[in-house]
């Protein structure tokens, strides 16, 4: 069986602690995929010079935030990584003339444990992290997606962890209503995914709105892996705003559609 693609919307790292509908989403989201071998993660909160792979056979889990609750600077996410599947990550990058290394003592950070914990609660599924190329454009992630695809044959379940609308500096409270600014480029992602127009989704930076919603590109980037892994056509599986202004659209590629949460 092929498995799909899913981009996920993170969020703030006080998911786990929210009652909002994007948690009561990402809880339900690992009963839609049973019998997954193994999650690859490509989190907007990685970039290094090359695509890297994280290797540590028990990845620690990074508290890369500051300011919130302490109950979340306590929770842990011990979940393994898999040899076999690092592997297969090396050789399809490899296969694709994508340089890249390893990093044996990387963790997982929030944009891996903070919704796989949630969606994947028992941590009973390897998870394997492959981090973005600082500097790499909208194409070439799409590419380092097409390359990863082969995996999805392998009961490998291809995860991009970000968010197609981020912007800080304009958030607001919990439950605030999101922006026109926000909703407007959130509906124009999603119908560019849902008819499959790369070649409008590869501009979004270039307009004002992108900018406006992506002061820095990272938390769009592993939208762009997710497309290209999927094979370019998605449908969105929930969509709502958290803070205001982050957008929590989650998207699958690859499968048949089902209505959005």
């Amino acid at each position: 069986m092929t498995l799909p693609v899913l981009f996920i919307a993170h969020g703030a790292p006080d998911l786990p602690l929210s009652r909002t509908p994007a948690r009561a989403f990402t809880e339900g989201l690992g009963q839609r995929y049973p019998g997954v071998r193994a999650v690859l993660v490509i989190s907007a909160h990685w970039e290094a010079r090359v695509p890297t792979i994280g290797s540590a056979a028990a990845p620690e889990t990074i508290h890369d935030f500051g300011g919130f609750d302490d109950r979340l600077y306590a929770m842990r996410y011990p979940a393994r990584t898999s040899a076999d599947v690092v592997s297969e990550v090396a050789a399809v990058l490899k296969a694709a003339n994508i340089p890249y290394a390893e990093d044996g003592r990387r963790g997982y950070d929030h944009g891996v444990w903070i919704p796989l914990m949630l969606a994947f609660p028992k941590a009973d599924v390897p998870v394997v992290q492959l981090s973005l190329r600082h500097g790499a454009s909208p194409a070439e992630n799409v590419a380092l997606g097409r390359a990863l695809a082969p995996l999805r044959d392998k009961g490998v379940l291809i995860v991009g962890s970000g968010a197609i609308v981020h912007n800080l500096r304009r958030i607001g409270r919990e439950g605030t209503p999101a922006p026109d600014w926000a909703k407007s480029l959130d509906d124009v992602i999603v119908a560019a995914v849902e008819a499959g127009d790369e070649a409008a989704l590869l501009r979004v930076l270039e307009t004002e709105a992108g900018r406006l919603a992506h002061p820095t590109p990272e938390h769009l980037m592993p939208l762009y892996v997710a497309l290209g892994a999927g094979g370019g056509t998605g449908h969105a599986l929930h969509r709502s705003f958290s803070w205001g202004s982050i957008s929590m659209t989650s998207f699958a590629f690859g499968d048949t559609p089902k209505v959005a949460a």
